[in-house]
């Protein structure tokens, strides 16, 4: 049997030091909607070592651990299938610090590590320079103040405020607002635990305001 690097074979008298986290491998890598090649890619695997470790036929190293969850946007603990600690289910709007991203502004509008992403957002004027996104997911956008453009593949839509528009995001769209002064929205997304640079917001390149 070939051996890899950072995978050690089930033992017996040692399969009870590591949970079995093949559950939660496959559950997380779906989660963040990464089919198991591309996973795979991403941690120097091949797909079918990956399968291995997904399947149980194969405990992963702690090093092997670090770096999925980095992949997953997760923790060890995850991972191994400990209990997070208990969240504040309120978020205070004065502890919320505004972060910008390519013009956007935003505010978290929900709790870290969540399975929904909820933000606050305001949206510069659209240009035809924005970047168009095709991602996995869904996305939800209520529109507070101004008017926003939302481009949906072929079709465009204006929004006014009090619409809202929900849709799947492996389409490609481009959101932008349609009046000078830029507007505000409120934006839910359902990638788990994507880190600033994977949000549909700006260029990717975040910083605080």
């Amino acid at each position: 049997m070939d051996h890899v690097p950072g995978e050690t074979s089930p033992d017996p008298a040692t399969s009870g030091v590591l949970p079995d986290v093949a559950p939660q491998l496959r559950a997380l890598r779906r989660r963040r909607g990464l089919t198991l090649e591309a996973a795979a890619q991403r941690a120097g695997l091949s797909p079918a070592h990956l399968s291995r470790l997904e399947t149980g036929n194969r405990q992963p190293s702690l090093p092997m651990l670090l770096a999925l969850a980095r992949i997953y946007g997760t923790t060890v603990s995850e991972l191994l299938g400990e209990a997070p600690p208990e969240r504040d289910p309120v978020v205070r709007a004065d502890r919320s610090e505004p972060v910008e991203a390519g013009g956007w502004s935003y505010r978290q509008a929900g709790g870290a590590g969540r399975a929904l992403q909820c933000l606050r957002v305001h949206v510069p004027y659209a240009t035809r320079a924005d970047i168009v996104r095709v991602h996995p997911g869904e996305e939800w956008i209520h529109v507070l103040e101004g008017r926003v453009r939302l481009a949906l593949g072929e079709a465009v839509h204006v929004l006014d405020p009090g619409d809202s528009a929900h849709f799947d995001s492996l389409t490609p769209h481009r959101i932008g607002a349609a009046t000078q002064g830029g507007a505000e929205l409120l934006f839910v997304h359902t990638l788990m635990q994507s880190p600033v640079a994977d949000l549909c917001l700006g260029d990717g390149t975040p910083h605080l305001r």
